[in-house]
C-alpha cells in the first residue's frame, strides 16, 4: 500500500484485498472529522497500466510510414507531426490560436497515456493508414496481435 498526502488530500494505492479495510476506516473516519467543516469528496478509481516500451517502440515506425507514404492535403508531414495529427483524432484535442499567429492543437501526450488508451492509438492509425494505402512496414506490423488483445 502507498499513501500520498497533500494538506487537504490523501491518496492510497491498495494492490491486496487485505490492505482495504484499514484503508476504507481510515477514510471513514478522515471524512467524518471533514464534514465538519463542510462536503467532504471521496474518489475510488482504478489504476491504469501505463503504455509499454514496446508500445512506444511500435508507434514510430508507423509515424515514419505514414510520413515517407501519405501526402495530407497537400502537405508531407514530419512523424511527430503525424503523432500530434493521430492523437488528436483519438482524443478530440482543441485548436487554439497560436501566441504568434497559426494555431496550435493542446493536450497531446502519449507520455501519459494508459495502455488501453495507446492501443486506442494503435488501432485509430492502422485504420486511417490502411484507407490511405499505407504499406506498413515490418516494424508497424510487429507486435499487433498483443494490442488487439490487450484491448479486450
Amino acid at each position: 500500500m502507498t499513501r500520498t498526502a497533500s494538506a487537504n488530500q490523501v491518496e492510497y494505492v491498495i494492490q491486496h484485498p487485505g490492505q482495504l479495510a484499514p484503508v476504507m476506516s481510515q477514510a471513514m473516519e478522515m471524512a467524518g472529522r471533514g464534514l465538519k467543516g463542510g462536503p467532504v469528496r471521496v474518489i475510488l478509481t482504478r489504476i491504469e497500466e501505463k503504455r509499454t516500451d514496446a508500445q512506444n517502440k511500435k508507434l514510430w515506425p508507423m509515424l515514419n510510414d505514414l510520413s515517407t507514404q501519405v501526402v495530407w492535403h497537400g502537405v508531407t508531414l514530419k512523424p511527430h507531426e503525424w503523432k500530434d495529427l493521430a492523437t488528436a483524432a483519438l482524443k478530440r484535442h482543441r485548436m487554439v490560436p497560436g501566441m504568434d499567429g497559426g494555431f496550435v492543437m493542446v493536450g497531446l501526450s502519449t507520455s501519459r497515456m494508459s495502455k488501453r488508451v495507446f492501443c486506442d492509438l494503435i488501432e485509430c492509425m492502422y485504420a486511417f493508414g490502411t484507407e490511405q494505402g499505407v504499406q506498413w512496414s515490418e516494424p508497424a506490423l510487429a507486435l499487433y496481435e498483443e494490442y488487439r488483445e490487450a484491448r479486450q
